[in-house]
């Protein structure tokens, strides 16, 4: 009922967040999704970015905040091993065309429609390998589905469901360039909102002196780039140095979209675009103060919403500091290292305003496959001393011995399951490449 206080916008607004934070999750869902588990499809998303180009592999490094010239500098880039600009390998997860393939079997369709309507997704770690580096040029294209499931407690939300997804990103050329694991958590609006743990969290503050030592470390910090870090120069027990990034704005959210991160299948859209978003997927669409429907992922820039699910204030995308993991790295290996491997636990929330730093050190050196690997761990720790990612990563670095490092090659099995997942794309599209 609508109290004295209530003006009728108000109202309909406290409706609808309501009815947003009411939604369950129910056993049904979880078994319904169950069936998923295994099944890969060919990706049908149209990403904002399907081809590599010059210019969307800056606009994404820079939305990063990655200014390394290898992926920004044409001229610099033609004169390293690569003979060209690459693409930072995390971009992968946002460059995709549409993969034509057989449609999942219509009993399955219809089992699994609008599973976890309405429920709340954090992705909170992923895992990545990679196997070719990205040119202009190359159109990406995807296939994959659930790996695992798992429901468990939650601190911030009672019950959840822990799900792993695996997208096998591959090339016009029909090679893997990478495998994409992402680990997303669901869990109740309703119950999140209930938790009171995290709404103590103040905003941070900065005194000049604050930003003067954050801009010391950016200032300090070095990318490699030309001068090879040879394999056989580096020890158990090296620190890879200190890197900065914050403090957290929703100009940072607004770049790291502007750079590339659609979003979809959701996505932000304007104006007509926006109203047939509405009429697909209306649970998505939750009304702000003012009455107007927006985008539930609005918490990563509206404190407002941000709060009715439990948060003190809006936060990043777990994505966001992934790709500043891959920054971290590579400006440490130089053009001629390369990442083969990355795992990361988001574990904690990074506010607007929070402040990350970024540290590593090698934890281990071996031989595989004919390169010289070492691996790394790494942690984010922001300004309340909290560490919010813990994160590894394997890199092969060229050998006074060996020369420069190859990505590794990917699985028999996998390279096979791609290329007929190929065939029958270019089949079904008529043969044309």
């Amino acid at each position: 009922m609508t109290s004295s206080a209530d003006t009728p916008v108000e109202q309909t607004v406290k409706d609808d967040w309501e009815k947003a934070v009411s939604y369950r999750i129910t056993d049904e869902d979880i078994e319904r999704a169950r069936l998923l588990l295994g099944v890969d499809t060919a990706s049908k998303t149209r990403e904002y970015i399907q081809t590599a180009t010059l210019d969307n592999i800056r606009n994404f490094a820079h939305g990063c905040g990655n200014d390394n010239p290898l992926h920004c500098d044409p001229d610099y880039a033609r004169r390293t091993r690569w003979g060209s600009v690459i693409a930072p390998g995390m971009m992968a997860g946002v460059i995709n065309a549409p993969m034509l393939g057989d449609p999942v079997d219509p009993e399955l369709k219809a089992r699994t429609k609008s599973l976890f309507r309405g429920i709340h997704v954090f992705v909170s770690g992923s895992t990545w390998d990679w196997h070719r580096p990205i040119f202009p040029g190359d159109t990406l294209f995807s296939y994959g589905g659930e790996e695992t499931l798992e429901v468990k407690p939650s601190e911030f939300a009672g019950r959840s469901v822990i799900q792993v997804s695996r997208n096998v990103k591959v090339n016009q050329r029909g090679e893997v360039v990478g495998v994409y694991r992402v680990l997303r958590v669901l869990t109740e609006r309703k119950t999140a909102a209930k938790k009171r743990k995290y709404l103590d969290i103040k905003p941070a503050t900065y005194t000049d002196a604050d930003i003067a030592e954050i801009d010391r470390i950016y200032e300090a910090e070095k990318v490699q780039g030309p001068q090879k870090r040879y394999w056989e120069d580096v020890k158990v027990g090296d620190g890879l140095g200190t890197m900065a990034k914050g403090p957290l704005t929703v100009t940072d959210v607004i770049c790291f979209h502007a750079g590339g991160y659609g979003f979809v299948p959701y996505a932000p859209t304007v104006g007509r675009l926006a109203y047939k978003n509405r009429k697909r997927i209306a649970p998505f669409y939750v009304k702000n103060q003012n009455g107007v429907p927006d985008v539930a992922q609005r918490l990563h820039w509206d404190d407002r919403w941000a709060q009715a699910i439990g948060n003190p204030m809006a936060y990043d995308y777990a994505v966001m500091r992934e790709n500043y993991f891959y920054h971290y790295l590579t400006d440490w290996c130089g053009d001629d290292g390369i990442v083969t491997h990355v795992h990361d636990e988001i574990r904690k929330f990074s506010y607007m305003g929070d402040t990350q730093l970024i540290t590593g050190q090698i934890v281990g050196k071996r031989e595989e496959d004919g390169l010289r690997l070492v691996d790394v761990s790494a942690q984010f720790t922001n300004q309340r001393g909290e560490v919010t990612v813990k994160a590894t990563a394997s890199i092969a670095l060229p050998s006074r011995t060996a020369g420069l490092p190859l990505h590794p090659p990917p699985p028999r099995e996998l390279q096979q399951r791609t290329a007929q997942m190929m065939a029958r794309h270019w089949e079904l599209a008529g043969g044309s490449r």
